[in-house]
């Protein structure tokens, strides 16, 4: 169904023009716009067609947010006018759903609302840290500069979490194999032993005892209760640690862990610095900049600690002597290094160049988790499995004795 559309554009010859025009979508009467060698300024929609607002819960691939990202970076910094960058970048969506939000952005953009806020009416696709960067951009007039910034952030973030995520795959599916070895043991071989034993009606040794009856206590009718209530319990669980002292709980918790709580805090560490001395190296304000880069941390706990630290540096104290306090995530080598690039007013070089650092030092620490983790997951493994195996087959090592 078409809708009729009032707009505000720019002839060929830089003149300000005004008229109506019906088309199916904004879209589609931007791009008769085009067709007339008009640069839409403002249209607004007559017919109630709210095309814009299809799709937005629809989720867009991450690869499809950096795609749109640098593009809109290329564009700008080429010249192009953001709504006419926006058209463009709508026009090359791969998909349905692609295409849909980046249609809708476009539009609200056309209106008049900034790239921001615009951005932040699609939550799953662009997060608080990337509009606050976003609007800082807007702000300080150098939208294309920060763009591209966040590109390359996100592309060194993703390469950052899939070590992260590939060095914990091995060490994921030993454990896996050791539940579906045992829970194979406890169903299916363990009872076919247990008939046997019970033939001769001996006493059976207390190893042997104790996995007769894991195995009948799997296979008994309440097992199914147990699950509901576990399956009760972790959903409970799961609803709880996602309230916000949930989080901080779990995230608490998760710090404490050995060496595991260490690497925690180094990753934090290097999203941290990286976002922060890019922010401060757009040319956004050391307190807005602070700010955005807490929401990066993605740890409720660290979260509130640097908090705190923001507060001190409102109330006139150095960054340095404010991030001394939270020891957990910065460590005194790094305050000390910040203290001096604050002084030498390289402190946006500095946080990149401690990102950097630290990011090659919790690839060693990973690979050293990983390391560890890997022999030990295959002694529990071979522990489980050999204590099945021994308690079942004491009494056969003994079934002379108990044949007489």
């Amino acid at each position: 169904m078409s809708a009729t559309f009032s707009y505000k554009a720019i002839d060929g010859a830089g003149k300000a023009t005004s008229g109506t025009l019906s088309a199916d979508s904004r879209g589609a009467a931007m791009d008769e716009m085009t067709r007339r060698g008009l640069t839409p300024v403002a249209i607004e929609e007559h017919a109630a067609a709210a095309t814009g607002l299809m799709g937005r819960g629809r989720r867009v691939s991450a690869a499809a947010v950096d795609a749109f990202t640098r593009e809109l970076a290329n564009l700008l910094a080429a010249g192009v006018p953001l709504g006419k960058a926006l058209q463009i970048i709508a026009r090359e969506a791969s998909s349905a759903a692609e295409k849909t939000q980046r249609e809708a952005i476009r539009d609200a953009v056309v209106d008049g609302e900034p790239l921001a806020e615009a951005l932040a009416r699609h939550p799953r696709s662009f997060p608080t840290v990337y509009v606050a960067m976003v609007r800082a951009g807007e702000m300080g007039g150098f939208l294309d500069v920060v763009l591209n910034q966040i590109a390359d952030f996100r592309a060194r973030e993703a390469d950052l979490v899939g070590r992260v995520r590939a060095a914990l795959v091995y060490p994921a599916l030993l454990a896996v194999m050791t539940v579906l070895v045992l829970a194979a043991c406890l169903v299916f071989f363990i009872p076919q032993f247990a008939g046997f034993f019970e033939e001769y009606g001996a006493e059976l040794p207390v190893l042997t005892r104790a996995i007769m009856a894991a195995s009948e206590a799997v296979l008994s009718p309440w097992s199914l209760a147990v699950l509901v209530v576990l399956a009760i319990a972790g959903l409970w669980a799961t609803r709880t640690l996602a309230t916000q002292s949930g989080r901080r709980w779990r995230d608490r918790m998760m710090l404490r862990l050995p060496m595991v709580g260490t690497v925690l805090a180094r990753f934090a560490l290097v999203r941290f610095c990286r976002m922060l001395g890019t922010l401060l190296g757009a040319g956004v304000p050391l307190i807005g900049a602070l700010r955005v880069a807490r929401e990066a941390l993605g740890n409720q706990t660290l979260s509130d600690v640097v908090e705190q630290a923001i507060e001190r540096v409102q109330h006139g104290e150095s960054l340095a002597k404010s991030l001394g306090e939270a020891r957990q995530l910065f460590p005194a080598s790094v305050t000390e290094m910040v203290a001096v690039a604050e002084e030498t007013g390289r402190l946006d070089g500095e946080l990149t160049r401690l990102a950097n650092s630290f990011e090659g030092e919790l690839d060693r620490r990973l690979r050293t988790l990983v390391a560890m983790a890997e022999p030990a997951m295959l002694v529990i493994m071979a522990a489980v499995v050999g204590t099945v195996v021994v308690g079942m087959l004491m009494p056969i090592l003994t079934l002379q004795d108990l044949i007489q």
